[in-house]
């Protein structure tokens, strides 16, 4: 593989060692050692990836590991910044919440 070419499997392995030590510093509530910086880069690739494997690989799946891995306070408090960075508004949201999706059509 040239050094051009993606690595997957490292993105793989660091996605999973991310998670461990993001649980394991939420669990202790240590949160302060990990820079701000971390966390924008986590949020921005995870952002990234995945609205592009939504929509261009035309299928939907959970953005989360599991159905309990986030609350609905952690949702709510990351989506509602998420939409003041890219100065959308709750107006904005509701027009892309209400595209159908294929589960829709059955």
């Amino acid at each position: 593989m040239s050094s051009s070419e993606p690595d997957f499997a490292a993105l793989e392995a660091a996605a999973i060692q991310a998670l461990e030590v993001a649980e394991a510093a939420l669990t202790r509530g240590e949160t302060e050692g990990i820079s701000d910086e971390t966390v924008q880069r986590l949020l921005t690739a995870g952002t990234r990836l995945f609205a592009n494997k939504v929509e261009m690989e035309d299928r939907f799946f959970s953005p989360y590991t599991g159905p309990e891995a986030v609350t609905a306070t952690d949702v709510v408090m990351t989506c509602s910044d998420m939409l003041r960075a890219v100065n959308l508004s709750t107006f904005d949201l509701a027009m892309w919440f209400q595209r159908p999706r294929p589960e829709d059509n059955i």
